[in-house]
């Protein structure tokens, strides 16, 4: 009688074990990836010098660059804010959260490997060459981009980088109140790999598909939003809706104060797009701010027009769905077509947001219908309005407002081309993630929020 008790026992035991390895598992992985990281500064330290001949490194071009690169970063805690006060009050810190790891994660993989497949030696014109500046190697001395002669190669990396942060970090607005924290970071980690950088590569690398096609696209239009806002679109259909839809905006202050800080921070992305301190530049700077302005202005008279109150929120967004639209413009356009390219991308994307919310697609914040619509509509309308005088490096031609065709049409194929590519390709990685860890929370945690199921703590 002894033998099967023992053996019983023991057989408990092993269960008990065993079916605590995935969770031990879960909890080890993400720690081994730090020791990893270590392990490769120590093996990699980059201390190549490079001299580049005739190098000259320009004081003005790399303060303005220093600015921009810091204007730029400060607009994912305008997007936490953005968002944060637009969802519930139990969902506040976990989609502000959201924004704020994307500066972690994405940095520590563009520092290893994500630089160099954005602009490395290009691979078909589709993809950077993972080994071109692993670990940051060759930074040192005077190096310098190719299209960027006048500053730092190490500045040019880091200013980029700030591009490749809040692109994910805009995605999260379609998925908010019901997204997994730990699935997430898998998600983005694989959408920085597997969609933004070959974005990138491909339409700002002078080697990429997209660039040697002749299209145009200044700051990220079709790169950074028409990215995320068809991953949103893939989100909110792959993750269904929230049992919850209806609920008032926690924090209407918090969205004020992020769209101040997205249209402070939006001069860096766009004025610092012209990568120097000169004319180009000044000219995104004004096209920016009277693209933001017009489409803030056109929204609240539109909701106006259909029998509503001017709101707030509907100012700042706005404000922002114009800060989109001109993002792919902003260095082709003049500024009186800037303020057409506001106002037509307001009036398109709030009519975008009435049709989906007459739909069964959750998209918490209607990133598709602002930032995926508003870049497709400033990509378009970059193809009419653009003209080399404003541009000298526009080799591509003028835009179908002054009678030529080609870049219009170069522009409405790369439109279908790279939706295309970015719906179905995030939705994969959706499905993938899906497999690796659950991206949806249990509708308890749901109910609870994600505040406390997630990270345990409350506004």
């Amino acid at each position: 009688m002894t033998l099967p008790g023992v053996f019983d026992c023991y057989t408990r035991q092993c269960y008990f074990v065993i079916s605590l390895q995935p969770k031990l598992m879960k909890k080890f992985i993400p720690f081994s990836a730090l020791i990893i990281i270590v392990i490769l500064a120590l093996v990699f330290p980059s201390v190549e010098t490079v001299t580049v001949a005739d190098g000259k490194i320009d004081s003005g071009d790399t303060a303005w660059l220093l600015v921009s690169t810091a204007l730029v970063l400060i607009m994912t805690p305008g997007l936490a804010f953005f968002y944060g006060g637009m969802v519930s009050k139990k969902n506040v810190l976990s989609t502000m959260m959201q924004s704020f790891v994307c500066m972690g994660v994405i940095t520590i993989i563009w520092v290893i490997f994500g630089f160099s497949l954005a602009f490395g030696d290009s691979i078909g014109g589709f993809i950077g060459d993972p080994r071109t500046f692993f670990m940051m190697k060759g930074m040192l001395g005077n190096a310098t981009w190719k299209l960027a002669p006048t500053i730092p190669l190490v500045l040019f990396a880091m200013f980029q980088l700030k591009f490749a942060v809040i692109t994910p970090a805009l995605i999260t607005g379609a998925f908010a109140e019901r997204i997994r924290f730990n699935s997430y970071i898998i998600f983005l980690c694989l959408f920085m790999i597997f969609i933004y950088a070959p974005l990138a590569h491909s339409t700002w690398h002078p080697d990429g598909f997209l660039l040697k096609l002749g299209v145009l696209d200044f700051a990220g239009g079709t790169v950074v939003h028409m990215s995320a806002g068809w991953a949103a679109l893939a989100s909110a259909i792959y993750l269904k809706q929230r049992q919850d839809k209806v609920h008032s905006s926690a924090r209407i202050s918090y969205v004020l104060l992020g769209t101040g800080l997205l249209w402070f921070g939006w001069f860096g992305f766009n004025a610092g797009s012209a990568l120097g301190s000169g004319t180009l530049a000044a000219t995104a700077l004004a096209t920016t701010t009277t693209a933001s302005a017009a489409a803030a202005i056109s929204w609240i008279f539109f909701d106006m027009l259909r029998g509503k109150k001017p709101s707030v929120m509907g100012a700042c967004i706005g404000a922002v769905v114009g800060l989109v639209a001109i993002t792919p413009a902003a260095g082709f356009v003049t500024i009186p077509h800037s303020l057409i390219i506001g106002i037509v991308a307001a009036v398109i994307s709030n009519l975008l947001v009435i049709w989906r919310s007459s739909t069964s697609i959750d998209d918490t914040l209607d990133v598709f219908p602002c930032h995926g619509v508003g870049g497709m509509v400033g990509m378009l309308l970059t193809g009419v309005f653009a003209h080399q005088n404003v541009n000298g490096g526009n080799s591509t031609g003028n835009g179908l407002y002054y009678g030529e065709t080609h870049l219009f049409f170069i522009h409405v194929l790369t439109l279908i081309g790279v939706s295309a590519f970015a719906f179905f390709g995030s939705y994969i990685l959706l499905k993938v993630t899906d497999m690796i860890s659950t991206l949806r929370v249990t509708q308890e945690e749901e109910l609870i929020g994600l505040d406390i199921s997630q990270h345990d703590e409350e506004l």
